[in-house]
């Protein structure tokens, strides 16, 4: 596999303020992070729960990642295993995990586990697709 980056280094990651790239963590002590990652500008993360980012991950911009949901009392580590991509604009909820080479379609809303190497999206995200295993 070629790496994405030639020259990446793990971010400096502080509670509540923006890494050198626009996105933000919230109780980062409970977030981990891959290595070559790409998450886009105004991204926010909400690690209270714990939130886990695997090698090789794509997130677009202005995504969301919850661990937790003031709404219906919910909370559960969020796991967005190696080689997912999340399209922009999507919502990653409390308990989900995103399996290892997985797409998610942007405007996503996913409220439960994608499998590995499936394509879903949607509100609520579905897969909709099964994918073949690539050598990226």
């Amino acid at each position: 596999m070629i790496p994405r980056f030639k020259k990446w280094k793990q971010p400096h990651v502080v509670h509540g303020k923006l890494t050198q790239w626009q996105w933000i963590v919230f109780r980062p002590e409970k977030f981990q992070l891959g290595k070559n990652t790409d998450i886009g500008a105004f991204t926010s993360i909400f690690a209270h729960h714990g939130v886990e980012i695997g090698d090789n991950v794509q997130i677009g911009s202005h995504c969301s990642i919850y661990s937790f949901n003031t709404i219906e009392n919910k909370k559960g580590k969020v796991t967005i295993q190696k080689d997912a991509r999340i399209g922009t604009h999507s919502s990653i909820m409390q308990g989900v995990t995103i399996g290892e080479g997985a797409i998610i379609g942007a405007h996503s809303f996913v409220t439960s586990d994608v499998p590995p190497h499936s394509l879903a999206a949607g509100v609520p995200a579905r897969v909709i697709e099964k994918l073949k295993r690539s050598a990226r």
